[in-house]
């Protein structure tokens, strides 16, 4: 028996195709990539997906003084959740307690920092650096600017990030800790010195000169990595009760959620503890695996990532497996990092929403080693679609997974 849903009643975004759901989503299921060469300066070529952002509507000039990129694009994609769940006059001071903020983020202010390492051998580090990378300042600015008097909570899980905090979310609105909940994650790491060190650890994609847009190939026998993406995503999470009882549309309910630990190694995943996460997920959303429709999966187009994720699917589906449809976005909207559960699990409720699954892009030869029923461009209708899932994968050995279903 699985406990009580939580609705989604809320989506915002700010992401490398937009800043609407419904054209973003539109965009994936095109297949149309984001990802663009950056940084010519660089030793290596570098590419990444970027977002077209401006602040200028949720911030002054002045009110911009040491809020980093991470913070303005969490806190305008919380506003447009906000707006979209019907929630844009202010609360009560009594209400304001009864509400939660719960961000992931992986890496907090990456400009500021990079901006404080440039400049500091001139002296002149910006004063208001501190709080401008703090992994926790966007929580703290959405909470800042609603009067969020309940709990404020970051989660830094690395690709985990977010995922988690939205399942964190979830458990306080069934205890009863809070009555609504803005959570998601946000990410903002396109600089010189973060490119750099993550080509070092030999992860991220290359192309030939434009090639970017096809540059990561999840599932594919010539993968070669992701591609670093940067963005927002948050939805607005209700008990199914209190969304009936205002007359709030629901997107899709949250039904389930999972996590666990590997335990083993800091970057090399273990499929014993991904299925874990997975059949935790499904345990509590009651739901049998031949339920599922869909696998938002974690795919990072990595090739030690990739088989082990599929080797984790195929323990928890088993003979059900060639019936669950499977694509990785990031082939299109690239690795979010800490914003990229929560940018995930948007897309997973779009495509119970719009009864669609995104195509699983730039792999003309899947992997042997893959052997998943992926989504093809043009063939992504799914008009039966109830229930889908969204895997969160981290560095450090976390485990991530979200159970969500048609409301």
């Amino acid at each position: 028996m699985s406990e009580p849903g939580i609705a989604v009643t809320g989506l915002g975004l700010v992401s490398p195709h937009g800043r609407d759901p419904a054209l973003a989503f539109d965009a994936l299921l095109r297949g149309e990539s984001a990802i663009h060469a950056v940084f010519p300066e660089l030793p290596k070529p570098a590419l990444a997906a970027t977002a077209a952002f401006d602040p200028s509507p949720w911030f002054s000039k002045l009110q911009l003084a040491g809020v980093d990129r991470v913070s303005q694009l969490a806190l305008a994609a919380a506003e447009l959740a906000l707006a979209d769940a019907g929630l844009q006059d202010p609360w009560s001071e009594a209400q304001g307690e009864r509400i939660g903020v719960y961000v992931g983020c992986g890496m907090g202010g990456a400009s500021a920092l990079e901006a404080a390492y440039r400049g500091g051998a001139s002296g002149r580090v910006p004063p208001l650096t501190i709080p401008a990378f703090m992994p926790n300042a966007p929580a703290s600015h959405i909470a800042m600017r609603r009067k969020v008097l309940g709990p404020v909570l970051t989660y830094s899980v690395a690709c985990a990030s977010s995922a988690i905090a939205i399942a964190e979310a979830a458990k306080a609105i069934r205890s009863g800790e809070v009555d609504m909940a803005i959570a998601g994650g946000s990410e903002a790491l396109i600089v010189p010195g973060v490119v750099m060190a993550w080509q070092a650890m030999q992860t991220l994609a290359s192309a030939p000169p434009g090639e970017a847009a096809t540059a990561v190939r999840p599932f594919a026998a010539d993968r070669s990595g992701f591609a670093l993406g940067e963005g927002a995503a948050f939805l607005i999470l209700e008990s199914e009760q209190r969304a009936a009882d205002r007359g709030a549309r629901s997107h899709a309910r949250l039904s389930g959620w999972g996590s666990s630990c590997d335990a083993s190694h800091l970057t090399k995943p273990e499929a014993a503890g991904q299925a874990r996460a997975l059949r935790a997920a499904l345990r509590m959303a009651g739901l049998a695996p031949q339920d599922v429709g869909y696998c938002n999966a974690h795919g990072t187009a990595t090739r030690i990532g990739d088989p082990i994720e599929c080797e984790a699917l195929a323990q928890v589906w088993g003979d059900a497996l060639p019936q669950l449809r499977v694509s990785s976005t990031k082939a299109l909207h690239g690795h979010l990092l800490g914003a990229a559960g929560a940018l995930e699990a948007l897309i997973t409720v779009m495509a119970l929403q719009c009864r669609a699954v995104p195509p699983n892009m730039h792999g003309d030869e899947p992997d042997p080693a893959c052997a998943l029923n992926l989504v093809r461009k043009g063939d992504t209708a799914a008009p039966s679609l109830q229930a889908a899932i969204s895997s969160s994968f981290a560095f450090g050995g976390t485990n991530a997974a979200l159970v969500f279903q048609r409301a």
